[in-house]
């Protein structure tokens, strides 16, 4: 009995306790859901802090190995580090070196601006066309071609290899081989050992390869359209498929279309192993040198990471604003 007795009081205080604190953590809650109330960003955040707590572990993640290193990068900027040193200040120095003191990055410059002007927009429109005009096709026939036009993103460095097979500057050579062969040529041209054939030839890879995570993306654009917006387009006045197409297709893939813009955009601005894997590192007389060369010729030979951290700072900075213009263009379309 006294054992028993014993038991009762010890769960006495226990059970109080308990109740205490339960009930300190719904005062919790009812504070936190006052607080969450005075803005609406906050009760947003707090309706669905569920949701939040799932998305935490990739958040944390995201922002230890993608916003830290931005960070980092931009802040070394402006130092003199080579790694084995600490860093050392150098305010605008490594910005005021790259335009005044480097002629060799104003000509990467000038060549990345040529293939992102030239393969940036031609790319983005072909995928679409191509896009477009397979998924008019039938069913069996659509699913091969999409293949063939994936292809060069599947490849990877193989591809790069066959293109370097093709020009190759001698006989054996697929382009040389042919032109002699036609009676255009007499002698093999050395087509990446020319500065004149090196940015053209680059050009060239660079919008083959572009086509292939923006055309299945278009792709799946156009297959998740509802076909009744057509029968009501129809029914409402359109006539052509051109009208069609700016009016109804266009509108509702606007997802698509800056999915894809933005992947355009990095593809043409971080073109470097193209480059490198055709015409060599660094290539004659830098006609295929490109910013992100420029960035790895100081980042990973010179191990100069402060000048190579400016460098991405640039290239960083001159994405987002072609994205922000990107997406200016995008939402005047259907309008």
């Amino acid at each position: 009995m006294e054992n028993k007795h014993q038991q009762n009081t010890n769960a006495i205080p226990a059970s109080s306790k308990k109740g205490k604190l339960k009930q300190k953590l719904e005062e919790l809650s009812v504070k936190i859901d006052r607080w969450s109330r005075k803005k609406p960003f906050r009760r947003k955040m707090y309706l669905n802090r569920s949701l939040y707590l799932m998305m935490l572990p990739y958040l944390v993640l995201f922002i230890l190995f993608t916003v830290t290193p931005v960070l980092m990068s931009f802040s070394l900027g402006f130092t003199y580090y080579n790694i084995l040193e600490t860093p050392k200040w150098v305010g605008w120095q490594n910005y005021l070196d790259l335009f005044l003191n480097d002629p060799i990055f104003i000509i990467a410059v000038k060549n990345t601006l040529i293939i992102a002007l030239i393969t940036g927009p031609i790319g983005y429109i072909l995928s679409f066309i191509v896009a477009w005009l397979i998924n008019e096709l039938p069913r069996y026939l659509r699913s091969i071609i999409t293949l063939v036009f994936y292809a060069p993103s599947i490849a990877g460095a193989a591809a790069l290899t066959i293109w370097a097979l093709i020009f190759s500057s001698d006989i054996y050579g697929y382009a040389n081989a042919y032109l002699i062969d036609w009676g255009i040529i007499t002698e093999p041209i050395t087509w990446l050992q020319d500065a004149d054939y090196i940015l053209p030839i680059v050009i060239i890879v660079q919008l083959w390869m572009s086509l292939g995570v923006n055309f299945l993306a278009m792709i799946a654009g156009l297959k998740g359209i509802n076909r009744e917006y057509y029968e009501a387009g129809a029914v409402d006045g359109i006539r052509n498929r051109w009208q069609e197409l700016w009016y109804i297709t266009l509108p509702n893939m606007k997802s698509i279309l800056l999915f894809s813009a933005v992947i355009q955009i990095a593809g043409s601005l971080n073109v470097g192993a193209v480059t490198t894997t055709l015409a060599g590192f660094p290539s004659v007389q830098y006609a295929g040198h490109t910013i992100v060369n420029h960035l790895q010729d100081y980042g990973h030979i010179r191990f100069d990471m402060g000048y190579a951290s400016a460098i991405a700072t640039i290239l960083f900075l001159s994405a987002i604003l072609l994205n922000k213009l990107i997406r200016k263009i995008i939402r005047k379309v259907g309008t």
